[in-house]
């Protein structure tokens, strides 16, 4: 360590420096260190573009990793593939190769990437058009969001050869309108599905539903398009994606990335009261292991699970490091902030130019923010998936990293901490859905008659839909003609149905101090607790007071303030009996 900078030369140094640290390593209940993974690599496949092999070796890759040679292989032959990995393994080759492949070998061809988030699907164009630049040819790939000018949407329906969205705009704008799509549907040869673990419970069952609509869109066009999913490790992700799609699939998961030394740090603040049990606040904790690490020169991310504790933990990482990296260098990143900001974030970081970032679980999925060297988890995520997501973000590449999970005094955090085994010998947990439920199934099937109508006999999946047209039948939402059930309904019903299972439209955050801008955004499920009036809301380290909350416009007004309190509110939950079916 450099004794007038207190910085530190490498990774390793920083780990020798906590271990001599007696004040750390006496709350250190476990530390595990995973040994650096070796890459397995193989020869580009016969018959891979020679065009793809330059643009690859202009990259740097002269050979691929087994899974990204597998994945490539196992499309070429017309199978449906689903690649599990963990975070940072090259997952974006494994659908990139085929496609390309597919659309230099016939023109006409198109493809469909779908993606959980706005910021993925970004993300990963830049990738792809890179690619596409240097190898020269005239290759369409576009982002088709709700940030996408309507003057660009139809040059894409158009001309589009990879179309990239996510699972709502597909559910509410592209598959109601397919006869405007007429020549993607025609000729889809593939739909890639990207981060696959994170379609499960009630968001998985609806995207399920929407893939049933996409497939019977497809066949009523002529194509019968092949899958390429990529999931982050899970238990069952086979059995998965077979479910989310409805075929069955072929399985890589022969990992052939390398990975550096990784550290996996336990961390259990001290007892203050002995006679209660009550220990030292984790926020706290957090803060003095993160602000020793960014101290250290350090590039950290730290997660929080609540977008209030990203707050504080920010103010209080910006305080720490003022003045020797300055407070831009430490940032925050959330739902609600506005995409430009989080574009402005992520470019930060790949750059080197954020030394820290505090977010919640929105940078769990691999969105590309570079080579950050340190993670530190406040609170135990939930889930030993999302640990591992979350810790897979420090030490990408080959390089050592280091995690460090902070308990908080609640007690799954408490067992897990005195409990290390059944983390680490314990695999992920499954992912489930359940797309035949029938509140679920219902809506899909509205707006996939919407789309097209029903013929007598038809599978949705694997439900028999005779009982569910005819009580659509009786609502007077279908119209059934001889063999055949038609929408007869004026409203649109796409617009009414939420994947997400909570309302759309969010409430803009305006910010009167001087002036009126708008600085972010909530979500209508969130703004009572976040945005109530009188609340301090926190932006990026900075304390607003709302001022007033309109429902009705759906906007809420605050002021800049400075003051030395925040609030977090109490949700308090009821639940009433409204009908009872059966005692027993």
């Amino acid at each position: 360590m450099n004794p007038f900078t207190g910085k530190v030369s490498s990774m390793t140094e920083m780990i020798d420096e906590l271990r001599k640290a007696s004040e750390i390593m006496a709350q250190v209940t476990y530390w595990h260190t995973i040994p650096p993974r070796e890459a397995k690599l193989v020869d580009f496949p016969a018959g891979l573009h020679e065009g793809i092999c330059a643009a690859l070796k202009h990259r740097g890759i002269q050979r691929l990793y087994t899974h990204q040679a597998e994945s490539f292989q196992q499309a070429a032959v017309g199978n449906h593939v689903v690649t599990v990995t963990p975070t940072a393994s090259g997952k974006t080759l494994c659908y990139n190769l085929p496609v390309l492949q597919q659309i230099l070998d016939n023109d006409a061809a198109r493809a469909l990437y779908m993606f959980p988030t706005k910021a993925l699907a970004q993300d990963q164009v830049a990738e792809l058009q890179e690619m596409v630049d240097f190898m020269g040819v005239d290759i369409k790939t576009h982002t088709y969001d709700g940030d996408t000018p309507p003057t660009v949407r139809q040059a894409i329906r158009n001309s589009g050869h990879i179309v990239v969205t996510n699972p709502d705009m597909l559910h509410s704008a592209i598959l109601p309108h397919h006869t405007k799509w007429v020549k993607l549907f025609e000729n889809l040869k593939y739909i890639v599905i990207d981060e696959v673990h994170s379609y499960r419970g009630v968001f998985g069952s609806h995207v399920a539903n929407v893939i049933r609509r996409l497939k019977r869109i497809c066949r009523f066009y002529g194509s019968n398009p092949q899958f390429i999913c990529a999931s982050a490790t899970i238990d069952n992700p086979k059995e998965h994606a077979e479910r989310l799609i409805g075929e069955g699939v072929s399985l890589v998961d022969n990992n052939g990335s390398p990975a550096g030394e990784k550290h996996f740090v336990f961390y259990n603040p001290p007892v203050v009261n002995q006679q209660l049990g009550i220990r030292k606040s984790s926020v706290l904790e957090t803060r003095k292991l993160a602000g020793k690490l960014l101290r250290s020169g350090i590039q950290t991310i730290v997660f929080a699970r609540s977008r209030v504790r990203v707050e504080i933990l920010l103010t209080y990482l910006q305080e720490i490091v003022a003045h020797e990296l300055g407070s831009k260098s430490i940032r925050g990143y959330r739902g609600g902030y506005l995409p430009k900001l989080r574009r402005e974030i992520e470019r930060g970081l790949r750059s080197g130019e954020i030394r820290g970032v505090v977010s919640t679980n929105a940078l769990e999925l691999g969105i590309d923010i570079g080579q950050l060297q340190a993670c530190v988890l406040n609170g135990y995520p939930g889930t030993i998936a999302s640990t591992w997501q979350q810790s897979g973000r420090a030490g990408r590449r080959q390089e050592t990293s280091l995690t460090i999970l902070v308990a908080s005094s609640n007690p799954l955090d408490q067992y897990l901490i005195q409990n290390p085994r059944y983390f680490f010998e314990r695999p992920p947990e499954q992912a489930r859905i359940h797309p035949d439920n029938l509140i679920i199934l219902v809506d899909h099937v509205k707006c996939a008659a919407y789309e097209l109508p029903f013929e007598a006999n038809e599978k949705f999946g694997e439900e028999s839909l005779t009982d569910v047209l005819e009580y659509l039948t009786e609502e007077q939402v279908l119209h059934q003609v001889g063999e055949r059930w038609y929408w007869m309904e004026q409203s649109f019903p796409a617009h009414n149905i939420s994947l997400r299972s909570a309302a759309q439209e969010n409430f803009v955050i305006i910010d009167m101090t001087n002036g009126a801008r708008v600085i972010g955004e909530c979500d209508r499920f969130s703004a009572p607790t976040l945005i109530h009036e009188e609340a301090i809301y926190i932006h990026e380290g900075v304390q607003f007071q709302v001022e007033k909350l309109d429902y009705e416009e759906k906007k809420a007004y605050v002021r800049q303030v400075e003051v030395d309190y925040f609030t977090d509110a109490s949700l308090a939950v009821q639940l009433k009996v409204l009908h009872v079916n059966k005692e027993g």
